[in-house]
């Protein structure tokens, strides 16, 4: 058993220089990376909230004079306007800023 453990303690150095990951992101730089994570952001934003509407859609179609569940998808359409329009404005804001300031 002390072998093993031995020999592991010298293999391991070996493995772990033979892994390397890539930058996922491909930014070089702080401001790259919010770029990038802005631009991911807003690209699950443009997904996701025709989904949900599409979602609450279903729940008024299949309401059937529930109000219960009208009740839901008012709620649903309500909060993804809600949401999006945060993040639309969130990401107004930064472009705002960096017009200001003059950021390149």
């Amino acid at each position: 058993m002390l072998i093993v453990f031995l020999s592991s303690l010298i293999l391991f150095p070996v493995l772990a220089q033979a892994i390397s990951l890539d930058n996922p992101l491909q930014s070089s730089n702080f401001e790259e990376l919010i770029t990038s994570l802005i631009n991911i952001i807003w690209t699950l934003a443009l997904i996701i909230a025709p989904l949900m509407i599409i979602v609450a859609g279903f729940y008024f179609v299949t309401a059937a004079g529930n109000p219960n569940q009208i009740t839901i998808a008012r709620q649903i359409i309500l909060w993804t306007l809600i949401g999006f329009l945060v993040i639309a404005s969130a990401i107004g804001i930064i472009n705002l800023f960096n017009e200001v300031i003059k950021v390149k």
